[in-house]
């Protein structure tokens, strides 16, 4: 138990284990921003009990809060009261699930400035190689 930190995942490692997240992509609805979000923004995403720098690498599209309907195709830059489908990238190991499958790892916070600036949820995730974790000994065991 020592050796749990903030930010740890658990998983089953026989059926789906979790893996680090190299990038993700997500919805993200901007409430409170001072000025403009563009890409290249790396505010701190709260995700579960993590808290790790994420950047913004790439907005891909505008869209209505509501319908979710495009507005607009790679726009430069987005403000409050915008949603947007970006590409997230973290600065440290991080673990992500989609919304589909696993609804507490799949929404976030994005914070700046000690206050919350969006709110998000992750739509898809391009995952590492899985070698960062631990694997049990019954997992290791298994046949595969």
């Amino acid at each position: 138990v020592k050796e749990n930190k903030r930010g740890f995942v658990a998983s089953a490692s026989k059926n789906d284990p979790c893996k680090e997240a190299h990038s993700f992509e997500a919805q993200v609805i901007i409430m409170n921003h001072h000025g403009t979000i563009s890409a290249g923004y790396t505010p701190v995403l709260d995700c579960h009990t993590a808290h790790i720098a994420c950047k913004f690498t790439e907005l891909l599209q505008k869209m209505y809060k509501r319908t979710g309907k495009v507005t607009e195709k790679d726009p430069k830059r987005i403000k409050t009261g915008d949603a947007c489908m970006c590409l997230l990238k973290p600065t440290k190991p991080m673990v992500v699930e989609t919304f589909k499958e696993y609804p507490p790892l799949g929404r976030f916070a994005v914070r700046d400035m000690k206050q919350t600036v969006a709110d998000g949820v992750v739509k898809t995730v391009t995952k590492g190689d899985g070698t960062g974790g631990k694997t049990t000994k019954s997992a290791a065991k298994a046949p595969k």
